[in-house]
């Protein structure tokens, strides 16, 4: 099965190559088949060196794909990549590589070998395993998610988590039935419109690490959009 990892990226100069590098030496060690595999770099925006850097690292290592998105945004960036992929299975991590890298090996087989339809990833199950997060950011995941499961009826535990795998031949469909926010909540639309289709769905604990000094998140501000498009959701969700 072949396989694009889409990075979004914005103004990441500082340590883009550091991480770039970890995430191929990770997936060039355990499929090491040519071809298979592709990292797009989904630079959305960015008024820094990303984009040449980016650029650098595609010179050296023909697996990463430098992509530029028109504006900004991380469900911009994601649609545009994987609505240009060719490959089986696309989804995402963040730059700061938060989600340990083993489990990345769960959720292809997951998809791969076992036919789930979305992977992702959950800092609230029992067996995840969290460290270096703040109370305040603790409190304001938790409530976002309840709220989710009290107003759209969900029962998935993380919408948040910015790791998440799909068969592209089911992106189409959960794009066309809301999964189209341009902003950082298209994350969880996919989610919730994958479970409104009933879509083979696993749920993956994690051993996360938080990265709170490099986070650019504005809880309050971030919120406020959130509702919104929680509302504007709702409104697309099957009778």
């Amino acid at each position: 099965m072949t396989f694009d990892v889409t990075i979004p990226v914005l103004n990441e100069e500082p340590t883009l190559e550091k991480q770039v590098l970890i995430l191929h030496g990770f997936l060039k060690k355990n499929f090491p088949k040519k071809g298979q595999w592709k990292i797009i770099i989904a630079d959305n925006g960015s008024t820094d060196r990303t984009i040449e850097i980016a650029e650098s690292i595609a010179k050296k290592h023909p697996e990463v794909v430098p992509l530029t998105v028109p504006r900004k945004g991380v469900g911009l960036a994601l649609k545009h990549s994987w609505g240009q992929s060719t490959a089986d299975m696309v989804g995402y991590m963040d730059l700061d590589l938060a989600t340990d890298l083993s489990h990345f090996l769960e959720a292809y087989k997951a998809i791969a070998e076992q036919d789930y339809d979305l992977v992702y990833a959950t800092r609230l199950h029992p067996k995840s395993r969290v460290f270096g997060r703040t109370l305040k950011r603790e409190i304001s995941s938790r409530g976002f998610n309840f709220l989710l499961k009290a107003y759209l009826g969900v029962d998935f535990s993380d919408g948040m988590c910015g790791f998440k795998w799909l068969k592209r031949e089911v992106y189409p469909q959960l794009h066309a039935a809301g999964a189209d926010n341009d902003g950082w909540f298209f994350s969880t639309e996919l989610l919730t419109v994958a479970e409104w289709q009933g879509l083979n769905i696993y749920e993956l604990p994690i051993k996360w690490s938080d990265d709170v000094s490099s986070s650019r998140v504005e809880i309050i501000p971030l919120a406020k959009k959130y509702v919104s498009s929680m509302i504007d959701l709702k409104k697309r969700k099957p009778a």
